[in-house]
């Protein structure tokens, strides 16, 4: 929903109908879950399922409503104890940061927290702001949540253009980025990195490094309009077919994938 959301921007049409059913079943597990929000308890994938639950809402141009700022109350007491949030799985690389939990996080109470809960936010997104000032970022997806973590929670322009700078450091000389240090670079890691730089870095779609980097989605693309990425995740549930080309990879493939559009997106004029 949010690569879809980056074309219909673009003016490309997207289609109601898809839409609806999107929210439709978006909304179906909401209120399967209705008490586990309301009791604090969450659901599998804790802040992870809860984050981007309300960020597909929002990108289905869906409002606040009961059952939001319900799961937005969940996520505010969620490991308040903390000063940042937790992962709660490891599944890399989408699902192994507590960057990108902590992200999610800041942006769901800043888009659906509950009005009267105000104060209690602004303290959780500062003490994540200083959480993530301090906190060393191990690999390109720490990097990515991390620069977006400190735009989204009010970080200076110095603090967000030194974590950009950081993310920039990473871009190989074939264009893209790795998750890893070791491993070669992808379409994953290199979209997520654009889509960031571009939203959170202040980096400009016409800079040389992003241009180089769009090349490089350009080039992997395959013919069918898909991106290929490995997985490296262990399966946690038994393997089910959903359409994406790859096998065990078309999870992590169609993620990829989506931030492809995203990043491409950025680079194209209306």
């Amino acid at each position: 929903m949010l690569a879809f959301a980056s074309a219909k921007r673009l003016g490309f049409d997207l289609d109601p109908a898809f839409v609806r059913e999107q929210v439709k079943h978006l909304r179906g597990f909401i209120a399967d879950h209705r008490k586990d929000w309301a009791e604090k308890k969450g659901t599998g994938g804790q802040v992870d399922t809860a984050g981007w639950l309300l960020a597909t809402l929002g990108a289905a141009g869906e409002k606040p409503d009961d059952d939001t700022r319900s799961i937005a109350n969940y996520v505010l007491a969620r490991h308040a104890d903390k000063p940042s949030w937790t992962v709660s799985s490891n599944r890399p690389p989408t699902q192994a940061s507590s960057f990108t939990t902590s992200w999610l996080a800041v942006r769901s109470l800043k888009e659906w927290g509950a009005d009267g809960a105000k104060d209690a936010i602004a303290k959780r997104i500062g003490s994540a702001r200083e959480w993530a000032l301090q906190t060393p970022a191990k690999d390109t997806e720490d990097r990515v949540y991390r620069l977006r973590i400190l735009k989204d929670a009010g970080a200076s322009n110095a603090d967000v253009a030194a974590a950009a700078k950081d993310l920039l450091g990473l871009q190989r000389a074939d264009g893209g980025w790795a998750q890893l240090p070791k491993m070669a670079s992808d379409p994953y890691a290199t979209a997520t990195a654009l889509a960031a730089l571009a939203e959170a870095g202040g980096v400009s779609p016409t800079a040389r490094e992003y241009r180089d980097g769009v090349r490089f989605l350009l080039r992997t693309q395959a013919s069918d309009g898909t991106w290929h990425v490995t997985a490296r995740a262990k399966p946690i549930q038994p393997y089910y077919e959903g359409g994406y080309p790859y096998g065990k990879d078309q999870f992590l493939s169609s993620t990829a994938a989506s931030w492809a559009v995203i990043a491409l997106a950025a680079a194209v004029e209306k």
